[in-house]
């Protein structure tokens, strides 16, 4: 076969590598242990596909967590991604969040656009190929044609993190890399929802949004809703605090936002002292059901005095008993160390081989920029191993 390129891998980032690999005329094999490509990528698109976020490129870099990755996802922002969205025939909208999508919202037509381009460039992909380690120098496969042996002249790694491995991460490659001298960062669930267990009066609320709040953790404010499902908090608003409470940090709900304390004190002390407190609540801040009931589930018994009464509404604090399991989690952190990798992505410790999107120590937020960071992380991969492909040429 002469010289060549193996992606092991077919999700973003490994298709990227590929694209850019076949870009720049190398021969390229990709496998995945799945019966088809994308799985987690075609999971992501099924509330609709948030290609990235249409923010300024230092605020965007910022949601990146590792410092050192934030220039490669520069290279590829979001400017660049939704150009390579048109490019495949995907128009794309920019939502009120600032979140962009494709105009088709679903994953599957970019997906199927993606492969054509890359099969017309000559990838060859090559499903139900599950990579079992290393044997001496080539790499093992599991095929449905039985145990594959392949010595390819560079490879990329771009196998996921370790959530969802249903849908193919699984990080069972982790002491394959370690026995070599690898340094890997425990993965921990990221972009996750918290146990709570609920007291019996919060099942009425089981699967219903809580709107017009704030959420702040470690000093980060976030204005979106969450979920109360019956095993805990989910939603938008939490994944995007997840890493602090993870981490240990305190989340407090402000359930009136747009009402400044001040006010809500000149409003409580307007009410009749006869009312009860959910009365209270009720008639001088607007606050529904589900809003009183957390303030019940957390503050239980609720002060009677408005000055406590305010500081909670204000400042609820949120008891849960720790994340979701990592196979759960949207996404994780961890993964390959800063330490074990060159600029360019290559292992150091394994010449030729590069590594590319949730197999690094990294994370991001949901809402565009996780996905953008596997691309861009798979785009600099696939340079990378192209130039050195040509330089053993």
């Amino acid at each position: 076969m002469g010289k060549w390129a193996l992606v092991i891998g077919a999700g973003p980032a490994g298709l990227m590598a590929a694209e850019e690999l076949a870009r720049a005329g190398c021969k390229v094999v990709v496998t995945e242990a799945k019966p088809s490509v994308g799985r987690k990528f075609l999971m992501a698109g099924k509330s609709g596909l948030n290609l990235t976020k249409d923010e300024p490129p230092d605020a965007f870099c910022d949601k990146i967590s590792a410092i050192w990755l934030r220039p490669l996802v520069a290279e590829f922002g979001p400017k660049a991604v939704a150009d390579w969205a048109r490019d495949l025939g995907q128009e794309v909208f920019t939502g009120s969040s600032g979140r962009v999508f494709p105009v088709a919202m679903k994953a599957s037509p970019l997906l199927r656009a993606w492969l054509s381009r890359l099969v017309q460039r000559g990838v060859d992909i090559r499903t139900r190929w599950r990579w079992t380690g290393f044997d001496n120098a080539s790499f093992a496969f599991d095929t449905p044609d039985g145990a594959q042996l392949l010595q390819p002249t560079v490879t990329i790694l771009a196998l996921g993190g370790a959530s969802w491995p249903r849908l193919g991460s699984d990080a069972v490659w982790v002491p394959w890399l370690t026995a070599l001298g690898v340094s890997i960062t425990p993965f921990q669930p990221a972009n996750m929802g918290f146990c709570v267990n609920w007291t019996p009066h919060m099942q009425r609320f089981c699967g219903q949004p809580v709107k017009g709040v704030s959420l702040t953790a470690a000093g980060q404010t976030v204005r979106a809703e969450f979920v109360i499902s019956e095993r805990g908090l989910e939603g938008g608003a939490i994944y995007a605090l997840s890493a602090a409470m993870r981490d240990g940090a305190e989340l407090t709900l402000d359930l009136v936002p747009d009402i400044a304390l001040p006010l809500v004190k000149e409003r409580l002390a307007k009410v009749r002292p006869g009312d009860s407190v959910a009365n209270q609540l009720r008639k001088s801040l607007g606050l529904d059901p589900i809003k009183i009931a957390l303030l019940r589930e957390f503050a239980h018994p609720l002060p009677k005095d408005s000055a406590s009464l305010c500081r909670i509404v204000k400042q609820l604090v949120v008891r849960h008993d720790g994340p979701r399991p990592i196979d759960e989690a949207i996404s994780s952190a961890g993964g390959i160390a800063q330490e074990s990798l060159s600029g360019d992505l290559e292992l150091k410790a394994i010449p030729n081989v590069f590594a590319a999107g949730e197999m690094l120590d990294w994370e991001a937020p949901t809402g565009g920029y996780l996905l953008t960071g596997c691309l861009a992380t798979g785009r600099h991969a696939g340079r990378a191993a192209a130039r050195r492909l040509e330089a053993l040429t």
